[in-house]
């Protein structure tokens, strides 16, 4: 069992689309900045599609692609073909970079599968219902406390406004 955390990382709008068309249907350049922020120096775990969208391998973190076909993850990336073999990759990435967290960026499907095993969640509520094709999982309160909310800070180019929650597991006592 290693000790780093695993954080979801997400920005959702309010009716839970968290994606359309292969891409954000938002523009907030100021959730970009916090991204980065938070996954700068950690390993990312997320879906071919999610990389695909992306566009690039990210700077300053090892992105650990969840996809069946190899061929279809763009070089740089570390490919796994299993939620375990993602695991794997990306403790021993965490490792080598002496970092605690290991950050889960997307999409739906890698984020339905890593949300039991998550520790933290750092998400942005997008102030808006646009169409989507992508969505992020229910949350069940009993399980998940917010420990920090602030709102976004309004930058040029946003195209709506957003506020951030920091999420923290609840422990059962014991």
């Amino acid at each position: 069992m290693s000790s780093q955390s695993i954080i979801i990382i997400a920005a959702m709008a309010r009716n839970r689309v968290i994606g359309a068309n292969g891409g954000l249907p938002w523009t907030l350049p100021a959730d970009l900045k916090r991204y980065r922020a938070l996954t700068m120096g950690k390993p990312m775990i997320m879906g071919r599609r999610t990389l695909d969208a992306i566009g690039q391998v990210l700077d300053g973190r090892d992105s650990v692609v969840l996809s069946q076909d190899p061929a279809r993850v763009m070089p740089g990336a570390l490919h796994a073909s299993s939620l375990e073999g993602a695991l794997t990759l990306a403790r021993a990435s965490a490792g080598r970079r002496g970092v605690e967290a290991i950050s889960v960026v997307g999409g739906e499907a890698i984020f339905r599968q890593f949300l039991p095993m998550a520790d933290r969640i750092e998400l942005t509520i997008v102030d808006c219902a646009p169409e989507g094709d992508a969505f992020f999982p229910e949350l069940d309160p009993t399980e998940w406390e917010t420990i920090r909310e602030a709102e976004m800070p309004v930058s040029p180019g946003d195209t709506a406004k957003a506020r951030y929650l920091s999420l923290k597991r609840r422990r059962a006592v014991i």
